[in-house]
């Protein structure tokens, strides 16, 4: 299936009261430079993947 298409689909099973955030963060998302954006989603896989070793480090 088409990245847009499940995109679509998963938007059209959100509850209304969500959708006005959901469209705040795309037009952030809009706004942001390519590179900037990969580096956020580095970050988050990173934060994503590492979090067990994170929260040993902040003990």
């Amino acid at each position: 299936m088409e990245i847009t298409q499940e995109i679509t689909q998963i938007v059209n099973t959100l509850p209304k009261d969500v959708l006005g955030e959901v469209l705040q963060y795309l037009r952030q998302i809009e706004k942001v430079s390519q590179e900037k954006m990969r580096l956020s989603l580095n970050l988050k896989t990173i934060l994503t993947e590492d979090r067990e070793l994170l929260e040993k480090l902040a003990k």
